[in-house]
């Protein structure tokens, strides 16, 4: 199944999506979010659709994004309509509020005419009063309920482009739904920890949630939601996917925590060195290490890094020695050995 030009699920990469934060409305401010995303690595954007004023600015927005398009479509389904005519590459719908069945058969078959595919996007939050009734809350039964009845209803159409999504707030009822959702279909699932929270907490509980659904084989496409700016979402949701060997982004940092052998500054030459390599595609891995007696050892496994000494830095590659400059070149000569050790794997 394709949303635009990126392909969810049937063995394709897992992709990495966000959400804009700006005001749909506003077309200018929204296409500069969404470049920017994409520029961070977002493959797939969605943006809130929350009147007919955002929808008619989904046209000028489709005009200038670099990226595919998600309609995040609430209460009302002409939204959706509007979306579709704009030239959306995908909807996404909550059960809990679209409306009756009628309105889910409308847009599958409108859906069904332009080419594009639905996410049932069920929310603990937001689930249907009779569901909440029946199982005495929002649980994981309730919530894969909600999901398989609408995939029905499209189903009834003849509409089968379906990605399911089911998102709680806490990480263990989103597992259990996934799970169960997993065993009883075979729709591309769409994964997140809805209203996770801010940097800290909203990372972990993230990346435990999304990781463990990850390392079990379950799972198409994500997105980590975060208080905070959805470049850092773009980046939390690569690193998940790096945590497991799914997917590589950018350069792979490792370092170390420091203890009383550390010499110098290492939480500021860190800082320094990820600032040099943010935003370089390298497929590279580079260790930054506090001491010469660890590091290199340690870090053997990574293709370049560097070990504060006294009074100078060791430059490594592949776990031996290749230099030792001064403190203040560190963090520069360190991106240059990264930049040859991509080189001579062919990669530009």
């Amino acid at each position: 199944m394709k949303a635009g030009r990126i392909t969810i699920g049937g063995g394709a990469p897992i992709s990495v999506q966000s959400m804009t934060k700006t005001d749909t409305r506003d077309a200018g401010a929204t296409v500069a979010e969404v470049v920017a995303l994409a520029a961070a690595g977002a493959e797939i954007v969605r943006l809130a659709v929350p009147d007919m004023e955002a929808a008619r600015a989904l046209a000028e927005i489709k005009r200038h994004a670099p990226v595919p398009l998600v309609a995040d479509i609430h209460f009302d389904h002409r939204l959706a309509l509007v979306a579709l005519e704009a030239g959306i590459d995908k909807l996404r719908i909550n059960p809990g509020n679209i409306g009756g069945a009628d309105r889910v058969r409308l847009l599958a078959r409108e859906c069904k005419a332009h080419g594009v595919p639905i996410r049932i996007g069920v929310n603990g939050g937001s689930l249907e009063k009779r569901l909440l009734a029946k199982y005495g809350g929002p649980t994981p039964e309730a919530m894969v309920e909600s999901g398989l009845e609408q995939a029905r209803l499209l189903e009834d159409e003849g509409f089968a482009d379906i990605v399911l999504s089911l998102k709680a707030s806490d990480v263990p009822t989103t597992v259990a739904a996934y799970r169960a959702a997993a065993a009883a279909t075979d729709y591309p699932l769409h994964l997140g920890i809805t209203e996770a929270g801010g940097r800290l907490s909203g990372t972990v509980r993230s990346s435990v949630g999304i990781g463990m659904l990850l390392a079990e084989g379950v799972g198409d496409t994500l997105r980590v939601s975060l208080t905070a700016p959805g470049i850092e979402e773009v980046a939390v949701g690569y690193e998940i996917l790096g945590s497991l060997d799914l997917r590589r982004h950018g350069v792979r940092i490792i370092s170390c925590p420091t203890c009383g052998r550390t010499h110098g500054d290492l939480f500021g030459l860190a800082a320094e060195v990820e600032g040099l390599l943010a935003g370089l595609d390298l497929p590279v891995s580079v260790a930054v290490m506090g001491c010469e007696v660890n590091g290199p050892g340690e870090a053997r496994m990574a293709d370049v890094g560097l070990a504060l000494g006294e009074g100078t830095v060791m430059l490594f590659r592949g776990g031996e020695p290749v230099a030792r400059v001064p403190l203040e070149e560190a963090a520069r000569r360190l991106v240059e050995l990264a930049r040859r050790a991509s080189e001579s794997r062919g990669k530009p």
